[in-house]
Order: C-alpha cells, then sequence, then structure tokens
C-alpha cells in the first residue's frame, strides 16, 4: 500500500479503498491464517472469555437490502467485537451471510414481472424461480460489498448464503428430525394470512398500526353489542360473555333464536332471516369492551378461534384468500371485506339493526413485508410444537449459560416463550426451502421414511416425509411422487444459521460461538429459535452473549423509513465524512437504547479524524530521523508530563478493555475521545515541543511520543479502523506488518 503524505489533510477517499483492498489481500479475517501468540485474557475475570476462539454470527442481512442505519450500528458493534478480540490473540470469526428472505425477496422479483406486464403465474414455478436465482446473482451481493464500506473485517471466504446446496440439506435434515421427533404435524388452524402475499405468517412477522376507525353497536337478538367487523357476521356461531358478568350469566348455555340480516335477495333491498346462536361464557371476553357481549367468528379471528376450540364450536369461512367475501356472504360474495363492510353496515341500518357508531381507535395487524391488512383464515399449515422447544431456550437464559445484555429484555424473551403458541412454519410461496414432503399422485395414505426404510405411520396417512424424493412411491409403486408446493418459514432455515451449511470440521472448530450482537425486534423472531435450535441439533447453546442494542431513530424521534422520508444513508456519510467519521458519530450516540440521530455526531468524528491525523503528523517529523528503533525501544520517561501521559494511558487501555468487554463500546470512544485529544493532544504534545529543544529530554520525549502514537492508534483501531491503519503503516511497512493483527 502506498504510504501516506502527510502534508496533506487526511483524506479518506484517498485511503480507504486500499487500505481494506491491503486487509482483505493478507486473509487475515480467516482466522485460519491467523498468526498463533498467546492469548490475551480478559480484564473482566467473570466473564466467560477463557478459550482461544472468539466467534460472532452476524445477523443476517436480506439478499434483498441495501445498507441502512441500523445496519450500519448492528455490524460497528460487531467490527468493534471482533477487531478488539482478533488483536487479543482470539482465533477470530465472523461469520457473514445473507438471508434468502422468500416474501421479501418474491415480492421484489414479483414487482419486477409487473413491470414486464408478466406474472410468475405466467412463468410457472421452475421458470420464476430460475429467475429468482438471476436477480440474486445480479444484486445478492449488493448489501455485503455495503458492509466492506464501513470496514467490516468479517470472514468473506466462509461466506453462506441459506439457499445454498449445504445450508438446504441441513434445513431438510432439521425437518425431518422433527417430523420424526412428533413435534412438526399437519392441520387446519385459523391462522394470520396476507392476501397480497398468499401466504400464511406467524404472530411475529405482523406489524401493527393504530388506525382510526368505528365500532358498530348492533342489535343482537336480546344484545347489544360492539364490533370492528359487522361483515363477518355471516361466519358467527356463537355469542360470548365473560361468566363472571352477572348482567347475563343467566343467558351462559342456551341457544337463542332471532331475527337478523339475510345474505339472500339482491343487494338492493337488505332482508331478515331467523338463525339460532349458543351463547357461552369465556374468560377471554372483557366486560368492559361495548357492552360485554361479543360474536364469535372461529374462522375470521384468533381469540374467537381459540374461544371456538374450547367449546367445540364449528368454523363457518367467509373470507376468501384474496381477501374477498366468499359464498357463505351470499349476496355479498366477491366484495372485497372493506366494501362488504360499508354495505352491511348499511343493510343494518336499513333494517334498524344498527344502534350506533362510536370513534375507535384499533390496532390493526398488516403484512411485515408489502404491509397489506393481515386476514385471519381457516387453512391447512404445517406446525411445529413449541413447549418442549421453549422450555430448552428458557433455561438456557435462567441458568446464565446464555446471557442477555441489557438484562430487562430477558423479560420480554420469557413472556413470548413462557405464552407461545405452536409454530405455523409452512408458507404459500415459491421462493425458499421447499417441504420435503411427497406426495403420491394416486393413492391418499401417508409413509414416513426413516434411515431410508419406509413404515407406515397411520391408516389417514396421506404423505411421504423424507430429505430426498423416493425413488419407488410406497403407495402405487409407479407414480413420480410429488413435493409438497409449500416452502418454510424463513425464520426456520435462519434459526439453524450458527451451524447450517458449515463444513464439518468447521462445526467442530467453531460451534459453538461467543457473542451475538442484535436489533430488539428479532430477539424472539431469530434469536429464541437459534438457542432452541441449537440445543436440539448439536446440544449446546450456540452463543453464551447476547447484545440487544437500540433502535436509529429520526432527529425527531419517528423511525427511520424511506416511505416516510425518515430514512439516512450511512454510505452518504462515507461518502462525504468517510467511514471512520461515520462509525464515530453512530457509536458515539448509542449511550442509551434508542438513538436519536444527528448528524453533528458525524461532523464530530471528521473533527476527531483530523486531530488524530495532524497529531500522528506532529510525531513522524519529530521521529523521522531518530537514532532509536522506532518499533523496539525501552521508554525512559523522564520529566513529570512522560509519566502524567504514561500514567493516563494505562489507565484509559484497562477502561476501553472492561467497557469493550461488556459491551459499553459508547463509553469506551467517550474515553479514548477524552484521552486523545485532551491528555494527549492537548497537554503531552504541547509540553513535548518544550522537551525536544533540550538534547537531554530529546530522545526519551520521542519514545514517549512514539509509544503514546501507537498504544493510542492501537485502542482506536476497533472503532475507527483505516485512518489508525493508515497511520500504523508509517511505523512497519510490510505485508504482514499490520495493525488488524498487532498485539493488543
Amino acid at each position: 500500500m502506498p504510504h501516506a503524505d502527510f502534508s496533506k489533510p487526511y483524506d479518506p477517499k484517498e485511503h480507504e479503498l486500499k487500505t481494506y483492498e491491503l486487509w482483505e489481500e493478507s486473509g487475515f479475517f480467516n482466522p485460519d491464517n491467523l498468526p498463533h501468540r498467546r492469548v490475551g485474557l480478559p480484564v473482566n475475570k467473570n466473564l466467560k472469555l477463557k478459550i482461544k476462539n472468539y466467534i460472532v454470527y452476524m445477523p443476517l442481512p436480506n439478499v434483498t437490502g441495501t445498507l441502512h442505519m441500523g445496519h450500519a450500528l448492528d455490524n460497528t458493534f460487531q467490527d468493534i467485537a471482533v477487531r478488539y478480540h482478533r488483536m487479543r490473540g482470539f482465533r477470530t470469526l465472523w461469520l457473514p451471510g445473507t438471508d434468502h428472505a422468500g416474501i421479501a425477496t418474491q415480492y421484489v422479483v414479483e414487482k419486477q414481472l409487473r413491470k414486464e406486464g408478466t406474472s410468475r403465474f405466467d412463468l410457472g414455478r421452475e421458470k420464476f424461480i430460475e429467475r429468482v436465482w438471476e436477480w440474486k446473482k445480479e444484486y445478492g451481493g449488493k448489501i455485503l460489498d455495503q458492509l466492506r464500506k464501513i470496514g467490516v473485517s468479517a470472514d468473506w471466504s466462509r461466506t453462506r448464503f441459506t439457499m445454498d446446496p449445504a445450508y438446504a440439506k441441513d434445513v431438510r435434515d432439521a425437518f425431518v428430525h422433527y417430523y420424526h421427533k412428533k413435534l412438526i404435524y399437519r392441520g387446519e388452524r385459523v391462522v394470520n394470512w396476507c392476501p397480497r402475499c398468499g401466504t400464511s405468517l406467524s404472530e411475529l412477522e405482523l406489524e401493527y398500526e393504530d388506525e382510526n376507525g368505528a365500532l358498530y353497536y348492533i342489535t343482537y337478538g336480546p344484545f347489544i353489542l360492539a364490533t370492528v367487523r359487522p361483515e363477518t357476521k355471516f361466519g358467527d356461531t356463537a355469542l360470548a360473555v365473560n361468566p363472571r358478568d352477572r348482567r347475563y350469566k343467566k343467558f351462559i348455555g342456551k341457544e337463542l333464536e332471532f331475527e337478523t340480516l339475510s345474505t339472500e335477495g339482491d343487494l338492493e333491498h337488505p332482508a331478515l332471516r331467523k338463525t339460532k346462536v349458543r351463547v357461552v361464557g369465556d374468560e377471554a371476553v372483557d366486560p368492559k369492551f361495548g357492552t360485554g357481549v361479543i360474536k364469535v367468528t372461529p374462522a375470521h379471528d384468533m381469540t374467537d378461534y381459540e374461544i371456538g376450540v374450547r367449546h367445540k364450536l364449528s368454523m363457518v369461512q367467509v373470507i376468501d384468500e384474496r381477501g374477498k367475501m366468499n359464498a357463505n356472504a351470499g349476496k355479498y360474495a366477491g366484495m372485497k371485506t372493506e366494501d362488504a363492510r360499508k354495505k352491511v353496515v348499511e343493510d343494518l341500518k336499513t333494517l334498524g339493526l344498527l344502534v350506533k357508531e362510536e370513534f375507535y381507535l384499533h390496532r390493526v395487524s398488516k403484512c411485515y413485508r408489502c404491509g397489506h391488512v393481515i386476514e385471519p383464515l381457516p387453512s391447512m399449515q404445517w406446525f411445529l410444537k413449541m413447549p418442549g422447544l421453549a422450555k430448552k431456550a428458557i433455561a438456557a437464559v435462567k441458568t446464565k449459560k446464555v446471557s442477555i445484555t441489557p438484562k430487562n429484555f430477558e423479560k420480554l424473551y420469557f413472556n413470548w416463550l413462557g405464552n407461545i403458541r405452536d409454530w405455523a412454519i409452512s408458507r404459500q410461496i415459491w421462493w425458499g426451502h421447499r417441504l420435503p414432503v411427497w406426495f403420491c399422485k394416486t393413492k391418499q395414505e401417508e409413509f414416513s421414511i426413516s434411515n431410508s426404510q419406509f413404515s407406515n405411520s397411520s391408516q389417514d396417512s396421506k404423505f411421504v416425509v423424507a430429505v430426498e424424493k423416493p425413488k419407488i412411491c410406497p403407495f402405487c409403486k409407479n407414480c413420480e411422487m410429488e413435493q409438497s408446493a409449500d416452502v418454510l418459514d424463513t425464520w426456520f432455515s435462519s434459526a439453524l444459521w450458527p451451524f447450517a451449511g458449515l463444513s464439518a470440521p468447521d462445526v467442530k472448530k467453531y460451534y459453538p460461538g461467543n457473542t451475538l450482537i442484535t436489533a430488539r425486534d428479532i430477539l424472539n423472531l431469530w434469536v429464541a429459535r437459534m438457542i432452541f435450535s441449537g440445543l436440539e441439533f448439536k446440544g449446546k447453546v450456540p452463543f453464551e452473549d447476547v447484545l440487544i442494542h437500540g433502535t436509529v431513530l429520526a432527529k425527531d424521534g419517528r423511525r427511520m423509513s424511506k416511505s416516510l422520508g425518515t430514512g439516512v444513508d450511512p454510505l452518504r456519510y462515507v461518502e462525504q465524512y468517510g467511514a471512520d467519521a461515520m462509525r464515530f458519530g453512530i457509536v458515539w450516540q448509542a449511550i442509551g437504547q434508542d438513538i436519536k440521530w444527528d448528524e453533528a455526531a458525524v461532523v464530530a468524528g471528521r473533527k476527531f479524524t483530523n486531530k488524530i491525523w495532524n497529531a500522528a503528523r506532529f510525531v513522524l517529523a519529530q521521529t523521522e530521523n531518530s537514532k532509536f528503533q522506532i518499533s523496539n525501544f525501552k521508554l525512559t520517561p523522564k520529566t513529570q508530563a512522560d509519566k502524567k501521559i504514561l500514567t493516563s494511558l494505562q489507565k484509559t487501555k484497562k477502561q476501553t478493555e472492561e467497557y469493550i468487554e461488556t459491551f459499553q463500546f459508547a463509553k469506551a470512544l467517550r474515553g479514548l475521545y477524552d484521552f486523545f485529544w485532551h491528555d494527549f493532544c492537548d497537554a503531552y504534545l504541547e509540553a513535548s515541543k518544550q522537551q525536544l529543544a533540550d538534547e537531554k529530554l530529546k530522545q526519551a520525549t520521542q519514545q514517549v511520543l512514539v509509544y503514546a502514537l501507537r498504544e493510542s492508534l492501537k485502542m482506536l483501531h476497533p472503532f475507527l479502523p483505516f485512518i489508525t491503519e493508515t497511520i500504523y503503516q508509517e511505523f512497519h511497512k510490510g505485508p504482514n506488518s499490520l495493525l488488524l493483527i498487532e498485539e493488543w
């Protein structure tokens, strides 16, 4: 790498790309290439870092993704931890990769097809999958290239993609394993359905928005009840009250007959029809909501479904998978739910069954990918039984095998796992891991394959579960068995991230890991699932420490979003101020949980890099013709100023180590800033100018200057890797002389 010209101000554009190329060419991001040396023990003896490995698992960016401030924060934190431990002598592995992001990627490619005037259905499944792979080849590595620009020192030679063949094999193995343990089953349940994406979603894949709506009070036999969805009344199979509500106790268990809105006739003339509905008592009913009576529509509401299961109610579906009213809605069939609601309200009013409307602010669940309103619908899906797996994940944290920082996130973790529902793991899209389930085209019997042997699992069986397609259909002995059209939830495959797709030697060498740094919104979506997956398949937790960092918000406190116009592109700051300044700005502000983004911190970071550059220029100018070896000398402090800066340096070093090892990165950076700017530059550099003029003090002063600068560069390197490496190269010229692997 060409050495720096210190006659000019520091220009990140001139140095950052060349510095990163130097690191990559060295091969030292790969732990197998690191020099062997003594591992430095952690400052905090209570920490668990007593092994030579230090392994960090990168939270998988979606293959559709581009770098945003959340990625920048998350990966800068990880890079700090990784660079620090690499310098401490650990065999440091940071495993990178991308997630196939089933729904998101399919959505992006379908948008592209719509612009071309076609659709995935026109292409057919096979051609559509080919098209997605083409898209992935062209755009899928974009975010990893962007991570390089901010200095991420991951082992790119081990980059994995969750649809790689080896990874896919491990995913299929996991499904078959769970199935043979009787933890996976198939059944009809009410699921969260996205009409736009045409698939089921788990509750963790929903986003909630407060919306202004109406609460409709309607006459229902002898009752008046409140509902936000009068259009689903044609699927009502009961009324429910709280069993402790004295107002309605006498009705519990009775079947009431009354007149209600008819689905027959034409849309112009609403009519009445007689119906019978049973009244049940259930604790799920809030006596304070509306009038304390609710209509129960088991097919179109999660709570109603659970009430229906408890009271053995029938399910009547009135909304289809496109989000439209079906044939059970009679004359309203074919309408979108919003239109049907308006028409039903109008007809109830005409018939005198609408009592009143009230303004109602309520939470609406939406698809986390396309933003469409979710419809709870009955659907045949595959489920993973969660109680036993959840207990394992709870125990791992309660017994301190896994520590979550900050500790208050343990409550969120325990609450979700303690009240968990079975996980709907199947999705009705095309891009993803297809279920290793095989159907006979001519017979309706199911067999399960275990150890390549066919065994009858039940008289009513309909499919075969196997990692590979059976060569001979065990039912008709003739057909080519057809694979299930469903794919697995993306989170099912990403739950295996710490080990799936790794070679056997790598699993042996690099599992389990040490640290996971991630955002709070995937604590349950991903972190909890990785913990029980690691225990289930490897018998060990995948990591010991989980740091949950805050969220980067817009300056006014709103969430960052391109659609809201509040998003901030970190690469803009890299272009304008340099990657180190951007990293400084984001770490400096991460002192609490959430960050209200302020560009002023990046500007401060740019000023700080200039300060470091100018200080290095001064030190190098004073030592250029020195008689001692810059890389090998014994310190001989002679003045009070010498002793004071060396004492402050050692104190800062210990403090920095402890802050990094306890994930207090902002405190570490602020301490380093104060030391370098004030103690080193303002105080010692000024004192050194007089000392350098004295021949008796000159050499000792030069030694202290060089030592303090080099040690400062080491401490600053995890935070500001580019400028520190650039300056370091002035001391040590050579392909293997890198601050990246300098001994801490």
